[in-house]
This record gives C-alpha cells, structure tokens and sequence, in this order.
C-alpha cells in the first residue's frame, strides 16, 4: 500500500498458554479493540490480525489462540490456527503471566519454540501485580531453555512497558511497502468481529456457567436505508440445559448480552446497530465443519 524506501512492515506473532493476556496486548498496541477479551480461558479462536502503526513501520501482529494440549476437533484447529500464525514472522513474542505461570501448558510451549527458526521475544505480562525479585528470576530461568533476543516487562492492561516493547519490535521489522491502508486495524470481516463481540458478552455475563465451548453464528449482517445496521445472530450451545442459562428468567440474560453487544458494536462502527439474537442446541457442534467456518477456523485438522 506504500512505496516509500523510509517504511517497514513485518509479522508478529503473539503466543502464550491460554490467559495470559495476548488479545489485551494487541489491543494496547493497535490502540483500540480488535481482539475479544475475557478472564475466560480460550477466549481466541480465529487468528485475528491487528495491525500497529509506530512511526513509518507497521507492524501485523497475529492473536493467536492460546497453545494447549488438544483433545477434540475444536481444540486441534485452535492450536494448528496459533502455530500458524507463528510461522513466517519476523518476530515470534511470548507473554507470559508470571502470576498464574500455567506451567503444564507453558513447558511444551517452550520445547517447541527453542527449535524454532524465527527471532523470539520474552514478554512477562502483569508487571503492575508480580513482585520483582520472582518476576526476574522468572525471566532468567526460561531465557535459559530458549534463546531469546530480547526481554520485556510489561502490564497489557495499564501500558506499563508497551512503548518501549513496540519501538523495539519496530526495529525487528524489514524494511519494505505497507500491507494494509493506514486507517486499518484489523483483517476481521465486520461481520466476524460483530460475533466476536456478543460472544466476549457471552462470556462476561455467565461467567462460570456456560462452558467456552459455545458459539456465536453470525447470520445476516444489512444494512438498512437509513445507514443503520441490521445484525442476525445465533448462539449455538451443545445442551439442552445451557439454553435457560443463555436465556435468562423471562429472557432477561439474553437481552443484556444483546444490549451490551449492541452498545459497544455501535459504538466501534459509528453507526446505530440493530442485534437479535436467538439460542440454538446443536450437541455436537464442534464437529459441524459449518460452524467451524463461519467462526473463522479451519475445518481440516
């Protein structure tokens, strides 16, 4: 998109075990939203691309679902999705929650990573919370099972870090033309963000009630003669018993989903927007390579 000698334009890509505030990190980088949040384990699930601007470079930065042990269809294709969007980076960046750790899931992160080719980043999120002394012990200890070109101590949340982080990640960058328009943040379709968005809700509002494996399937997305948008969706749940959960007493849950989704949509598109919702059991639909599509992930795993 650009053709001056002066800019650089590079991939990075932002891996972790599950909950260790990747999406927040995109999110302080790009400088808006274009990654759902939650404190829910799993929350990523497509490879969502944000794209940060700093100085003439512009950096695409691949969310990655977090990496984890698989065990069904679901599970393979988040985690063949997160190794794919390391591959061919400039810079593969490692955030790491020095709180929570997550060892089980960190250790085989690390095996994989110390063989790989790509220039790696230690980031150590929650600088705001960890104590010091831990927190830098930390860092030499797995700068010592990976080679890792640079350390970072950050707070995804506050910004604590960020700055500094991103001037050196542009540094990494190559020297080359733009890839996307200056005013693009994201590569997700409106559309698929829109979903992603009521399924951040989703999750905010049941907290521990509803497991992860729910869905959010976007049906038709209009626009009306008066500039408004007109949002059909359908939240996909494997049992009977979840759908009064999602619903609410007399459809009170599912409306406050709605609204909030509606607010913050309309807020992000600077248009009013229209969201119905509807709940719909599908016992196995993590194994419906429909929905598998429609949410952004490849069926063939």
């Amino acid at each position: 998109m650009t053709d001056d000698t002066n800019t650089r334009c590079g991939l990075v890509a932002v891996i972790g075990a599950p909950n260790a505030g990747k999406s927040t990190l995109v999110n302080q980088l790009v400088g808006q939203k274009v990654a759902i949040t939650s404190a829910k384990a799993q929350t990523t699930r497509a490879r969502m691309l944000g794209i940060a601007l700093h100085g003439e470079t512009q950096m695409i930065l691949v969310d990655t679902p977090g990496i984890f042990t698989p065990r069904r269809r679901l599970d393979r294709a988040m985690v063949s999705a997160a190794w794919e969007g390391a591959e061919a980076a400039d810079a593969v960046l490692l955030l790491v929650d020095p709180v929570k750790q997550r060892r089980h899931e960190l250790e085989p992160l690390l095996e994989a990573l110390a063989a790989r080719p790509e220039r790696k980043i230690l980031v150590l999120n929650k600088v705001d919370v960890a104590k010091k002394e831990p927190l830098l012990a930390l860092a030499q200890e797995l700068s010592g099972k990976v080679d890792f070109a640079e350390i970072f101590f950050v707070s995804a949340l506050t910004g604590d870090g960020v700055p500094e982080m991103e001037a050196a990640l542009a540094e990494m960058m190559p020297k080359g033309a733009w890839m996307y328009p200056e005013d693009q943040v994201s590569d997700a379709s409106e559309r698929l963000l829109a979903a992603e968005i009521t399924r951040e809700q989703l999750y905010r509002q049941l907290h521990e009630e509803l497991p992860y494996d729910s869905a959010v399937r976007p049906e038709s997305y209009q626009q009306r003669p008066d500039g408004s948008l007109e949002i059909h969706q359908q939240i996909v749940v494997g049992r009977e018993s979840q759908r009064p959960i999602v619903l609410g007493k007399g459809g009170s849950r599912i409306k406050a989903i709605g609204e909030a989704a509606r607010k913050e949509l309309g807020e992000m598109l600077g248009v009013k927007v229209h969201l119905f919702l509807h709940v719909k059991v599908e016992e196995n639909w993590a194994e419906n390579r429909e929905i598998f599509e429609e949410i952004g992930l490849d069926w063939g795993r």
